[in-house]
């Protein structure tokens, strides 16, 4: 049986048809790929399988079909080119394990329980793995677990190449060095784990040179079982978080005196922004010196070009087992990071370079080389998969599905975007428009993101924008009101001030 393809589908369509038949084409498209895909119960169709990848502290903008001509990104470049990407998604809570659980449990951290003082999910949430291992889906997951409890205990029924906290012992095989030569501060004593839990010491005792291929191994055995049911298979990557140990191949080199910084570089951030002193921000000296920054950049980047490496082997093990055109395959990150943009390092910030997220989807039905704008979360990825294999979205579920945007790119999902950081930090979106509060510093910002997407201007003091500032707090008041934000009363304050 053959799945016809969205996009191969408009590609036939008469180009002069008005954006009316065009939408409507569209629309039947989708229906006839959905239809003839799931061919009405015909014993050789089944659901699609998904290959969920997320990395760790990805920039949005670390992928050369995307934008960025200076990094080497083939295989990601291949799922841009034959898929969708949306290029305005983000990460509301930019901290790996809260960014995480969202995704999860397709609910914000102010549901799901997850935040600066509590690391437990809500066990009474429903979760991506969960819901579809009980639509018969094999849940699988590899990589790194940086939630409470165990993959187990969130509906995967089975983990290989799984890497977590703990583990490594006393045993030190050498100094634990980055790139630079300095002592790295994350990941120390995590190991990779049996499915019962065992440590796997000879595949190293936190980050690896080669780390990524075990994940990317670890994924293939899966992948090769061809099991009768459809897939659900998560890979965790630890690539491109720090330390950053440049990976053994040698076609995976930068030279750092050729690295460009960031447009938005800057020597120091003008204010405490609510993670001053935190372990990410004191990686590299401040004031950032601009070549250090560029050092950390052409390591970052290699660390990336060697991941993208191993996610294409994931994918030729998908064609040459016969399952990828039966395969959603959906690429994104847990947040971004700063690395010298702003003055700052790390993820704990309100930047797009740190909110923004890149995302992919490639697969049946999914539309080729195009784009979509639309304003979305990371959380709204388990409702999309819901909808896009046919299993009903849980109703503990807040976040929303991508399947409107996906199918045309002028459906908008949400109104505006709001993220959030501890007690420190808020910021809402609304189309080009940015407002942040830094509750403890008493700050605020607004950005013109449409003729300033670098957040350089800050326009918050021109007397011209005190309406839209006034418009997008009262926004961002009720969004959190209406999500019970236990720092409400200092957002509040803040108005008054």
């Amino acid at each position: 049986m053959r799945t016809v393809d969205c996009g191969e589908y408009l590609e036939i369509a008469d180009e002069s048809v008005s954006t009316k038949w065009y939408g409507l084409r569209w629309s039947i498209g989708w229906i006839l790929s959905i239809v003839l895909f799931v061919g009405f119960g015909s014993a050789e169709a089944r659901q699609p399988n998904i290959l969920f990848i997320m990395t760790d502290d990805q920039r949005p903008d670390t992928i050369a079909a995307l934008g960025n001509p200076a990094i080497r990104t083939p295989n990601l470049d291949g799922l841009v080119q034959g898929g969708t990407a949306f290029t305005r998604a983000i990460a509301a809570y930019p901290v790996c394990h809260v960014s995480r659980a969202e995704v999860l449990t397709g609910t914000s951290a102010f549901r799901n329980g997850i935040g600066y003082h509590n690391r437990i999910i809500d066990p009474v949430l429903a979760t991506w793995a969960g819901t579809f291992r009980a639509a018969g889906y094999q849940t699988w997951f590899v990589g790194k677990w940086h939630n409470d409890g165990q993959p187990k205990q969130r509906g995967y029924e089975e983990t290989h190449g799984l890497y977590t906290a703990g583990g490594g012992g006393t045993e030190q095989r050498s100094p634990y060095l980055d790139h630079a030569g300095s002592p790295g501060t994350g990941y120390t004593g995590w190991t990779f784990k049996t499915d019962d839990g065992k440590p796997e010491l000879e595949k190293g005792i936190g980050l690896t040179s080669d780390i990524s291929r075990y994940f990317a191994d670890a994924a293939i055995e899966f992948i090769e079982r061809k099991t009768a049911e459809p897939f659900f298979l998560h890979v965790a990557f630890t690539a491109p978080h720090d330390p950053r140990i440049l990976p053994p191949s040698g076609s995976h080199v930068y030279v750092a005196e050729k690295m460009i910084l960031p447009k938005n570089f800057r020597a120091d951030h003008p204010f405490d922004h609510g993670n001053f002193k935190g372990r990410d921000e004191v990686l590299l000296a401040i004031p950032r010196q601009p070549e250090e920054v560029r050092a950390e950049l052409a390591a970052y980047y290699a660390v990336i070009s060697a991941l993208d490496e191993q996610i294409g082997r994931m994918i030729a093990a998908l064609k040459a087992t016969g399952q990828l055109e039966n395969t959603l395959i959906i690429f994104t990150t847990d947040q971004g990071l700063a690395l010298g943009s702003h003055g700052l390092m790390g993820k704990q910030n309100m930047y797009e370079h740190t909110l923004g997220v890149p995302l992919i989807f490639n697969g049946p039905g999914v539309p080729k080389g195009e784009r979509r704008e639309t304003a979305c979360y990371l959380r709204d990825l388990f409702p999309t998969a819901c909808e896009f294999v046919g299993i009903t979205i849980p109703e503990s579920v807040e976040a929303r599905s991508l399947m409107p945007a996906l199918r045309d790119a002028r459906q908008s999902i949400h109104p505006n975007l709001v993220s959030y950081f501890t007690d420190t930090q808020r910021a809402i979106r609304e189309g080009p428009w940015k407002l942040v509060l830094y509750l403890k510093a008493n700050q605020t910002q607004l950005f013109d993101l449409a003729n300033d997407p670098d957040e350089i201007h800050d326009l918050s003091a021109i007397p011209e924008k005190a309406a839209r500032i006034a418009d997008l707090r009262g926004k961002l008041t009720t969004w959190l009101t209406e999500h019970a934000d236990p720092n409400l009363a200092a957002v509040l304050e803040m108005e008054t001030k």
